[in-house]
């Protein structure tokens, strides 16, 4: 789609500078401009808060790819992670903490959060994270309902040193509609979170959530075979909508009948929007795997996959993550075989492995579910380094949502989200201490004046006291 629009563009400049010249040939149908739609309606306004450059010393750093330096230094300036290794000069003029018997991370990346569309309080009026009026919804955005004010992005900043999060619908629809990625900074507007570059994804559902929602309305789908059959009539329509716009972004001529919906579909069939798709068992899985062949698309992630230790080399082989719970199942049939090695077993069997939330609270504590799953891993006779259990929390997260090239890990260029931990970040007894996101410090544990409070909380008992 890209290298398609990049020759349409050139085609339509061509056509410009030749009818400035004067001398162009007469135009034919054929050869006049394509006047496509915009991919990017909702542009990120995001940037940067002011930042000062910061170097790091005397600390255990993770570096997010399964890299340890002990008694190491870090800098960051500019708004990047410019350098680390064991000895570091300090620049003039950079601030300089002695981080003695602490830890340094990546920001932690959380690929399923429903932050701002299912906000604190959670009241029904805040209520915007399921559309469930139809079982197929690829037309809404989950954007165009985030609250910025929602106290829940800066508890996740300052309790679990989360600096990047992916919103997604929710799982009542088969298409539950577009996620967006943010930067997990206090913005007057979602655009002004918005994570600059990063691709959407769209979130999809199998088992018992559509099936339940619809079928209790006597509406398909009622069975996991309406699941799958309506899904199949959903992506046969794309298809066909995809070529006719393929036709006429090449060929020209009347452009067919937009559909909004469609045009996310047609997004992810064309590789620029990735499925996040909520299924928990490995006979779903397989089967969503096999759909996505028919149709010719991929999936990046399923979530809540309770279930992948079953089939962990079929992911491996498929390049599918698995964003996973430690020990959160059992909760309904389909979240019944979950055992609590199932993330040290996707990642023992080679297969991309991310811990995720989709929960308030549980976002402010996912390196504590990411211990947890070390431990039960480790019971088990799977010894994975905690330095290699990060890319669960960062980098891993990073690549599902498509933002592994700017952030994800602290590699020199890639933007300083970074966390300063008081201990060892598997601990229960650690907390971030101090947050960079993009360089700037927006959390400092000990600054009462750096604990961000949203507007909704200003005022209000208990103003950011439970920070």
């Amino acid at each position: 789609m890209k290298i398609r629009l990049v020759a349409g563009l050139l085609a339509a400049a061509s056509l410009t500078g030749a009818c400035a010249g004067g001398n162009a040939e007469p135009g034919t149908a054929s050869d006049a401009p394509v006047e496509s739609y915009s991919r990017n309606p909702y542009p990120s306004t995001y940037r940067p808060y002011p930042s000062v450059p910061t170097l790091i010393t005397n600390v255990t750093i993770y570096d997010g790819e399964g890299g340890r330096i002990d008694n190491g230094s870090i800098l960051l300036a500019d708004g990047e992670v410019v350098e680390l290794g064991q000895s570091i000069a300090a620049p003039d003029g950079a601030t300089v903490i002695d981080g003695n018997g602490k830890w340094v991370t990546p920001g932690i990346i959380d690929v399923h959060s429903h932050l701002g569309n299912y906000p604190s309080p959670g009241v029904e009026a805040h209520s915007d994270g399921n559309e469930a009026t139809n079982p197929v919804h690829p037309d809404v955005w989950a954007e165009h309902a985030v609250w910025p004010q929602d106290p829940g992005f800066s508890r996740a900043l300052a309790n679990g040193g989360v600096t990047s999060l992916q919103i997604l619908p929710g799982s009542a629809d088969l298409f539950g509609g577009r996620s967006v990625t943010l930067k997990n900074v206090p913005a007057r507007t979602m655009q002004g979170m918005k994570f600059p570059g990063a691709p959407y994804g769209l979130k999809m559902a199998c088992g018992e959530n559509p099936k339940r929602v619809y079928g209790n309305r006597n509406q398909m789908p009622g069975s996991r075979m309406g699941n799958v059959a309506l899904n199949r009539a959903t992506w046969a329509k794309a298809v066909e909508y995809d070529r006719k716009w393929d036709k006429y972004e090449k060929d020209g001529g009347d452009p067919p009948e937009r559909n909004i919906g469609m045009d996310t579909l047609r997004g992810v069939l064309d590789g620029e929007i990735d499925v996040h798709n909520h299924c928990y068992r490995a006979d779903e899985m397989a089967v969503v795997i096999d759909m996505a062949k028919e149709f010719g698309y991929t999936v990046s992630t399923f979530h809540h996959a309770v279930e992948s230790y079953k089939i962990a080399d079929l992911l491996r082989e498929n390049g599918i993550c698995s964003a996973m719970w430690a020990d959160w199942w059992g909760f309904k049939m389909e979240a019944y075989d979950g055992i609590e090695a199932n993330i040290p077993m996707v990642h023992n069997a080679g297969a991309c492995t991310i811990v995720h939330s989709d929960d308030a609270n549980g976002i402010q504590r996912l390196n504590q579910e990411a211990a947890k799953a070390l431990a039960a891993g480790r019971a088990v006779g799977i010894n994975i380094p905690d330095e290699v259990a990060w890319t669960w929390l960062s980098y891993n997260p990073a690549k599902a949502i498509g933002v592994d090239e700017m952030t994800g890990s602290l590699k020199p260029g890639k933007m300083a989200d970074v966390v300063l931990w008081n201990g060892d970040p598997f601990s229960v007894y650690t907390r971030p201490e101090r947050v960079w996101i993009d360089g700037a410090l927006l959390y400092d544990a000990l600054d009462p004046k750096r604990r961000p409070v949203s507007d909704f909380e200003l005022g209000q008992p208990g103003q950011g006291d439970v920070k």
